[in-house]
């Protein structure tokens, strides 16, 4: 994807994950969709920073830059969903684009995709990115409201506490 889609892809993630966090439709709606959509936009556009050095789609689109992005708010408290963000660029990338991205990179050079995917500059972008962010939050209000909750309750009954990562 291009970054218009990156960031059309956080903006409407954004929405859709402060109406799944919190689906009152009153203030506090609202307050979730802001305090999520800076750094969820912030990190979509984090791996096309690879464009000015290294290798695109290689040297900061790959499971430790997204590992380091998942722990940095845990260890530092700061840079909360930024990692949502550079995972959804991931997801765009893998899933709406013909070229793939290197998962493994440094360890391995090959670009991972699926055969779904359309060129950058395909006029139908916009729709693939609507539709894979519908999938993207869909997805999530499965495991928050289905997953979760059960994987909660098995641990409690094994007497150890699961608790939502301190970012959400």
């Amino acid at each position: 994807m291009n970054k218009r889609g990156h960031v059309l892809n956080a903006v409407l993630l954004s929405i859709g994950l402060g109406a799944v966090l919190r689906p009152t439709a009153d203030i506090e709606t609202l307050v979730m969709i802001v305090t999520l959509s800076v750094p969820i936009t912030l990190g979509a556009l984090v791996p096309d920073i690879d464009t000015a050095f290294g290798k695109h789609r290689k040297t900061l689109h790959n499971i430790p830059v997204l590992a380091i992005f998942i722990g940095w708010p845990i260890y530092f408290g700061n840079l909360a969903y930024v990692w949502i963000g550079i995972a959804t660029h991931y997801i765009l990338d893998v899933v709406g684009s013909t070229r793939g991205i290197a998962l493994f990179y440094p360890l391995s050079s090959a670009e991972y995709n699926l055969p779904v995917g359309i060129p950058v500059s395909s006029s139908k972008s916009d729709i693939v990115t609507i539709l894979v962010t519908m999938l993207e939050i869909a997805a999530f209000a499965g495991v928050y409201y289905y997953v979760y909750p059960e994987a909660t309750e098995f641990a409690a009954d094994m007497g150890v506490e699961l608790a939502l990562l301190p970012i959400f």
